[in-house]
């Protein structure tokens, strides 16, 4: 499964199963927020990745590595792809319908990955137990089938919807929520 990434479930875990509200496999999953640097389309030099509700407790993203997220010349910085991956784990959360945070996220990057590549990326929910949601990913140059280039394993965290109220600043809450209440569409 991983070459090297040493986030997995414990033994006997299971993996939740999918909300009853989750989009529909093919269904965009939408940006938590427009000038999110991994998600939002907003953000003008951000990663501005793509995300599928895929079948069961996977999700499919995308995005094309920019000029701005070189690091060595030509070559996407290892953070940058890190930011992809963690954006593309956290879109999983939709499936749950549970708001979560990144409680731990692990990289392991397996060849360089060329500015103006598109890294297709596959995501899935391994296993819960209790408030943890073990994930794994990995992304692909060129296509869905092309060499493997990342791989990524996470342990997302489960937290109440006041955890985001709480902790954004006053001025963002506006941003966050508009002037209505929160309905759990923060990333659901």
């Amino acid at each position: 499964m991983s070459r090297g990434l040493s986030i997995t479930p414990p033994q006997g875990v299971s993996v939740p199963p999918r909300h009853p509200q989750a989009p529909a496999p093919g269904s965009l999953l939408g940006s938590h927020n427009q000038d999110c640097f991994g998600c939002g389309a907003s953000h003008p030099t951000g990663l501005h990745l793509t995300a599928f509700a895929g079948e069961g407790m996977k999700i499919t993203a995308k995005f094309t590595v920019g000029e701005h997220h070189q690091g060595a010349p030509g070559l996407a910085h290892g953070g940058l792809l890190s930011c992809a991956f963690d954006e593309a784990l956290g879109k999983l959360m939709w499936l749950v319908r549970e708001p979560a945070v990144t409680g731990r996220l692990e990289t392991s990057f397996l060849m360089p990955v060329q500015v103006g590549k598109t890294l297709y990326i596959t995501a899935e929910i391994v296993g819960q137990e209790g408030r943890k949601i073990y994930c794994h990913a990995e992304g692909r140059i060129g296509s869905e089938d092309g060499p493997i280039a990342v791989e990524a394993a996470a342990i997302f965290v489960t937290v109440p919807v006041e955890h985001f109220i709480e902790n954004a600043p006053e001025s963002f809450r506006a941003t966050l929520f508009g002037s209505a209440a929160p309905e759990l569409e923060i990333n659901p």
